[in-house]
């Protein structure tokens, strides 16, 4: 079990109202959808960005592609597993996968503060090098900018990304009866970054789980499994991204608990520190939507590779119309799994 934390985390529900921005606008959870909803939306809107997806999907020329941009704030900048570079090509490519494109190229835009050690911005490049090696993409086209000491946190990455899509996948081909698939376990990501941060020490290591998931997705599209959507679990965790789709698609999902897979040293930590697992951070981790009949399969596909080995079936799309995601608890009650409000763990992507 990891030894009892001495400092304090910041209430994860605040107050809504305001004319200010707060760090919970930054977690994925009702509050920045809201911030979304009432800012972006109504200057923007489009049927791409309509979507609200984390890429947009369009035809150029005959040409099927996807566009897609990140920016990284993770604190500290190298922690187990990875390091604020990989994270930026993990992430930017996995959502071009998200979007059934094959990830090609990317930009990168970088932010560096006045006093970074050199020796510490080569480590991040060189890991970004070996990202975009794993993921199969090249970095074309960057930028780099930097500010007083004291503005940044050491560094801010942007990334941008294009791909070429392989099959049409998004939230409107979800139908009733369709298998939900977990590619692995949850919350490893932001329970690293968090003990990392803050000293904490467990009974056995835990590292984030950032890694490209382009070659999950080819494979399920190699063994002839039709995906209807793909979702990666980033901030807000599993739970945000299914009560994202839920919402979208206006059906009722259900879940269940013992079926989806948490490290036991990461749900030790959870339950000491009042975090749910399910609404924890992961950067390499995906929610699959298949069809029923094929659900074994793809299964066996993805327990196949190194990076979704741990993959389940963790629930059911509901033939009936809402907008709410069931889960069935450990204890075999149901209940609604709320998407969180506010920012559990601030600075994590």
């Amino acid at each position: 079990m990891p030894t009892k934390p001495d400092f304090v985390l910041q209430c994860p529900a605040p107050i809504e109202s305001g004319d200010r921005i707060t760090m919970a606008h930054g977690g994925g959870g009702r509050m920045s959808q809201r911030l979304i909803e009432a800012v972006f939306l109504p200057l923007f809107s489009n049927p791409l960005l309509d979507t609200l997806h984390d890429g947009a999907v369009f035809n150029v020329g005959g040409a099927e592609l996807a566009f897609s941009t990140d920016s990284y704030v993770v604190r500290p900048l190298i922690f187990p597993g990875g390091t604020i570079g990989d994270l930026a090509i993990n992430g930017t490519a996995n959502d071009l996968a998200m979007c059934g494109a094959q990830p090609l190229y990317l930009s990168c835009g970088f932010i560096l503060e006045e006093g970074l050690k050199i020796a510490t911005l080569r480590t991040i490049a060189e890991s970004m090098q070996a990202a975009a090696k794993a993921a199969g993409v090249q970095l074309v086209t960057g930028d780099t900018k930097v500010v007083d000491r004291g503005k940044a946190d050491g560094v801010y990455i942007n990334t941008a990304g294009i791909g070429r899509v392989r099959h049409p996948i998004g939230a409107q081909r979800i139908e009733a009866g369709d298998a939900i698939l977990i590619s692995g376990d949850v919350g490893a990501h932001g329970i690293t970054i968090l003990s990392t941060r803050e000293g904490l020490e467990f009974e056995a290591p835990v590292e984030s789980d950032t890694a490209p998931l382009w070659p999950a997705v080819e494979a399920l599209l190699d063994g002839g499994i039709d995906i209807h959507c793909l979702r990666d679990l980033t901030r807000g965790g599993l739970t945000s991204a299914l009560n994202e789709l839920a919402q979208s698609r206006g059906l009722n999902l259900r879940v269940d608990e013992a079926a989806i897979p948490v490290n036991e040293t990461v749900r030790g930590a959870c339950e000491m520190l009042g975090l749910d697992p399910l609404s924890v951070a992961n950067e390499g981790r995906f929610a699959a939507f298949v069809p029923a009949a094929q659900a074994d399969r793809a299964l066996e596909i993805l327990r196949g590779l190194a990076v979704s080995r741990q993959a389940a079936k963790a629930g059911v799309v509901l033939n009936e119309p809402g907008s709410i995601v069931h889960l069935r608890s450990l204890a075999g009650g149901l209940r609604i799994l709320q998407m969180i409000s506010g920012e559990q763990l601030p600075r994590i992507c």
